[in-house]
């Protein structure tokens, strides 16, 4: 049923059908009916899949991705389709408008998505009071990233207000230095600017009373010698792990014509052609690690399969967001019913 009615909204811009499908869905759940069935259909309940990161009870492994609830709107209704936790984000300290539209872009023959949305949010303030604002007792994660004309030197003053703004109303935060589509936003993840954010954040995290974790997001284009700095920067930083991966500038072995995707022009690419990477990092940092480093995985998560396949790598959780796209309200529901399955056989 989905995949009629997924070819109906692939018709229509994927800037503007989202907006328009969230707006449906915090309509259905303003409704007590309506809201019910979407707990019942899609809701997956177990002692089997819940999981206690950094001391956080997660009623199952599998999130939401930051990227899909930037300015934490949609939080409350979101919760109904059976996610254990949502990222939302990312979050700068000032409102900006992102990058010029379009700015998202779909490949349907890859499963894929490309995006340049340019960290286009409402500002910290505005997230923080929409979350102390929220019905649903679902695990919140704050990604936190700089404003696109904020100079790199200055960038540790916009994580640390970020920080700030978003302290009270999170469970974790996720600092985002690896998103292609903020100019020199990358150069952060060397090791000295990146040690000087996180040592800073750390700092700030002890002097607010109750210490919330702090994770690293990276990127899947980083070489293992990178790798192997970001493993010592977490032990050194003392932060609580990493989320892996960000999106990825490399544009290889896509089966989607290749004109079309020259056309559509920089931005990060999202789903199924990053699975194999995904899944490589996490692997070679747990094993690099000796399991000493969580690691939340994200890439290319379609199936209860791939979940598990990055599981098995060595994540402890697992966020999906292209997959939400082409798989539908349905995902999180499915990947619980398929772990499930997989745990009983």
């Amino acid at each position: 049923m989905y995949n009629l009615i997924r070819n109906i909204l692939f018709r229509v811009d994927p800037e503007k059908i989202h907006y328009w499908a969230m707006r449906r869905l915090t309509f259905a759940y303003g409704q007590p009916m309506m809201r019910n069935w979407l707990r019942k259909n899609f809701v997956v309940e177990s002692p089997v899949l819940e999981r206690t990161l950094w001391g956080i009870r997660f009623p199952n492994p599998v999130g939401l991705a930051a990227g899909f609830d930037k300015d934490a709107r949609f939080s409350d209704p979101l919760a109904c389709l059976g996610f254990g936790f949502i990222e939302i984000g990312t979050v700068t300290p000032r409102s900006q408008p992102g990058n010029p539209k379009p700015r998202l872009f779909r490949l349907p023959e890859d499963k894929a998505v490309i995006n340049r949305m340019g960290f286009n949010n409402d500002g910290a303030a505005a997230a923080a009071e929409r979350l102390r604002n929220r019905k649903e007792k679902i695990v919140i994660g704050g990604n936190i990233g700089k404003n696109k004309d904020t100079p790199n030197e200055d960038a540790i003053k916009d994580y640390e207000a970020g920080f700030r703004a978003l302290y009270d109303t999170v469970d974790y935060f996720v600092v985002n230095v690896s998103s292609p589509n903020t100019p020199g936003l990358r150069a952060l993840q060397d090791k000295g600017p990146l040690m000087e954010i996180l040592n800073r954040l750390q700092v700030i995290n002890q002097e607010l009373g109750k210490p919330k974790p702090i994770a690293l997001k990276i990127a899947p284009d980083l070489t293992n010698e990178q790798l192997d700095d970001i493993i010592e920067i977490v032990t050194s930083t003392k932060i609580a792990g990493l989320v892996a991966t960000n999106t990825t500038i490399d544009r290889s072995g896509l089966t989607s014509d290749q004109q079309k995707v020259e056309s559509i022009g920089a931005g990060g690419l999202s789903g199924k052609p990053l699975r194999e990477r995904a899944t490589e990092v996490i692997r070679y940092i747990s094993q690099k690690s000796n399991g000493n480093i969580p690691i939340i995985a994200v890439g290319g998560i379609f199936t209860a399969e791939d979940a598990l396949e990055k599981l098995n790598a060595g994540a402890s959780l697992v966020q999906v967001y292209t997959g939400f796209i082409y798989e539908g309200p349905a995902i999180a529901s499915n990947i619980c019913k398929g772990i499930l399955k997989a745990v009983k056989k």
